[in-house]
């Protein structure tokens, strides 16, 4: 009868531990929305990526922001651009127009630098700002978009003048990307973001496939500064 109990007592604690073990396994199983951790053996929630995610991920990360795929290219002399045309010797025309030319001159060279406003570092829009405000008194709003909206427009390369801001559209997410002043000639002086501030062609492939156009500020041409 003994043997019969030990044999009964020997089931019923064998069963419970089955039982128990199967319960374990269970409760250490991978659940919904979970996968397990090889290293330690635990398991760890399964995270959708989502937008706010994606902009935590590149804080800090930004897009070259000025002119991004500018191609590097010889620097062009502009000093003869000075003395070219004489009929406007001694005229106001070519006091502006000289002065203007002689301001692009000093900062020829100068290192790009996005925010930057000075003969130690400059933005394309900088730059346009600082020459218009040192040799004109004309102040331009500070950035390529914004300046985009003032003056008058000019559509076509054709019927650009000296002075006027050209924009490009350089960059994937802002138009315009890139401002420069026309100087005449189809060459135009700009604050590259890979050689600084430099002359170029509208005849080059890159800038003539990528013009916006033109804006004329009409302060520029009145009285006390170019005329026609």
């Amino acid at each position: 009868m003994r043997i019969i109990y030990y044999l009964t007592f020997l089931l019923f604690l064998t069963a419970g531990v089955i039982i128990y073990s199967g319960c374990s396994a269970s409760s250490n199983s991978v659940r919904y929305n979970e996968k397990p951790d090889k290293k330690e053996g635990k398991s760890s929630k399964v995270r959708f990526t989502s937008e706010d995610d994606n902009k935590k991920n590149n804080a800090g990360k930004t897009d070259n922001l000025d002119g991004e795929d500018l191609p590097v290219e010889k620097s062009i002399d502009i000093s003869p651009l000075i003395n070219k045309n004489d009929s406007f010797k001694d005229s106001e025309f070519s006091t502006v127009k000289e002065k203007m030319l002689m301001e692009i001159i000093k900062y020829l060279n100068t290192p790009y630098k996005f925010g930057g406003n000075s003969k130690d570092g400059i933005d394309c829009s900088a730059f346009t700002q600082k020459v218009y405000s040192d040799c004109v008194s004309i102040s331009l709003l500070r950035t390529a978009q914004d300046q985009y909206n003032e003056g008058s427009p000019v559509q076509d390369i054709d019927e650009l003048k000296f002075g006027d801001l050209v924009f490009f559209d350089t960059r994937r997410n802002v138009k315009p990307g890139h401002v420069g002043i026309y100087l005449g000639d189809n060459l135009f002086a700009h604050a590259s973001s890979k050689q600084g501030v430099t002359v170029s062609s509208l005849t080059n492939t890159y800038y003539s496939q990528r013009f916006m156009g033109g804006r004329r500020i009409e302060e520029l041409y009145g009285s006390n500064s170019l005329s026609k």
